[in-house]
C-alpha cells in the first residue's frame, strides 16, 4: 500500500507490540496471555474500523499494493492442475498476461489473467501488468481453443491499463484490445471475471467482455485512473484522492451501479492478510457461476452477455 494513505500506520505499531509481548513471554518465560489477548482483540476493533470505512482513494492503495496477490496465487490455490501456455503465435509471448488450462474441482476451464510482479524485477519483467497487443491476442487465441473445447473461460483482471508505448502502438494495441471486444462478445462458452486489483480503462476490458463479472472488495474498476483524470479536469495529478471520490471506482459504488454482479468478500486488511480465504470465496463464487450456464444453450449464452452491456446505465 502507499505509505501516503497512512491506513495502515497505527495497525502496524499495534502489531509490532503485540509481537514484543509475544517475544518478552517467550524469553523471559513470562505469562504475558492476558495483555496479548486484549492488544489482539484492540486489534481486530481497529482493523475493522478502517477497512470498512476505506476511503476511495484509499481502496485505489490497496488495491495496487505490492503484497497484493496476482492471478498467478489466485490459480494455484484455485487449480487442482494447471498448465500455463505461451505465445500469440504472431509476436512473442507477452508476461504481462498469463494464460493456459486449468482444473477446477474437476471442471477443465481456460484461465487468462493480467500478471503483476511482487518486486521491482518481477514488475520490470512482467511491464508492470500492462500487456502489449501480443498480449491480448494470446489472450483471444486461448479464448478460441476454449470455445473449440467448450470450456468456460476464467478472467482475472488486475492491470493500470494497456501498455501505451511506442513499439505497442506499431504493432497494433488498439486494433487487438477492439478486437477482443468484438470476438468476446460472441464466444459461444460462458465468460466469467474477477477483478482482483486495479481495472484500468481499455486495457482491463479487453478481458472483460463477460457473461458474469466480479470484483474483489477491495478492488477498483474505472475508465481511466484517478491520476489521469486529475490532469483532464485541473491540469494537476496531485488532485487524484479528489478524483477518486467522483469516479464510482470502487466495488459497492459498481454493484449498486449494476456495472459488476458481485463483490467478494476479502479478509480484514485486504486480500494479502489471507490469500486462501480470498481464494475460496473466489472459487466458490467461479464454481456457483459454472454450474448456472452449464445446461444453457449456447445462443443463450451469448444473448445474456451482449443483454448484460446493453442494460449497463439503464434506468439509473
Amino acid at each position: 500500500m502507499s505509505s501516503s494513505l497512512q491506513i495502515d500506520k497505527p495497525i502496524i505499531e499495534l502489531e509490532k507490540k503485540i509481537e514484543e509481548l509475544k517475544r518478552i513471554s517467550k524469553e523471559n518465560n513470562i505469562d504475558l496471555s492476558t495483555e496479548i489477548k486484549i492488544l489482539s482483540e484492540k486489534l481486530s476493533n481497529l482493523k475493522r474500523d478502517v477497512y470498512e470505512n476505506l476511503t476511495p482513494w484509499q481502496k485505489v492503495g490497496l488495491s495496487r499494493s505490492s503484497n497484493r496477490p496476482t492471478t498467478k496465487d489466485y490459480i494455484e490455490n484455485i487449480c487442482s492442475e494447471f498448465i500455463e501456455l505461451h505465445g500469440d503465435r504472431l509476436y512473442k509471448d507477452d508476461k504481462a498476461i498469463i494464460g493456459g488450462i486449468g482444473f477446477i474441482e474437476n471442471i477443465a476451464v481456460t484461465i487468462i489473467g493480467h500478471q503483476k510482479g511482487k518486486d521491482v524485477k518481477e514488475n520490470i519483467e512482467r511491464n508492470f501488468g500492462m500487456p502489449h497487443p501480443e498480449g491480448y491476442r494470446k489472450a483471444l487465441r486461448l479464448m478460441k481453443q476454449a470455445e473449440k473445447f467448450n470450456r468456460p473461460i476464467i478472467t482475472f483482471i488486475d492491470t493500470p491499463g494497456a501498455f501505451c508505448g511506442l513499439e505497442a502502438e506499431q504493432r497494433g494495441q488498439g486494433e487487438a484490445i477492439a478486437k477482443n471486444l468484438f470476438e468476446m462478445s460472441s464466444l459461444k462458452v460462458p465468460i466469467i471475471s474477477v477483478v482482483i486489483g486495479e481495472g484500468g480503462s481499455g486495457g482491463a476490458l479487453g478481458l472483460g467482455v463477460s457473461n458474469k463479472v466480479a470484483m474483489l472488495e477491495h478492488s477498483i474498476y474505472s475508465v481511466i485512473s484517478p491520476e489521469g483524470l486529475a490532469s483532464i479536469l485541473w491540469k494537476e495529478a496531485s488532485k487524484a484522492s479528489e478524483a477518486a471520490n467522483i469516479m464510482k471506482l470502487t466495488s459497492k459504488d459498481l454493484y449498486e451501479l449494476k456495472v459488476i454482479d458481485k463483490i467478494i468478500k476479502e479478509p480484514l486488511g485486504g486480500a494479502q492478510e489471507d490469500v486462501e480465504f480470498t481464494a475460496k470465496n473466489i472459487k466458490e463464487y467461479i464454481l456457483e457461476e459454472i454450474e448456472y450456464f452449464k445446461n444453457q444453450k449456447k445462443e443463450d449464452i451469448i444473448s445474456q452477455r451482449y443483454n448484460k452491456f446493453r442494460k449497463i446505465g439503464y434506468n439509473l
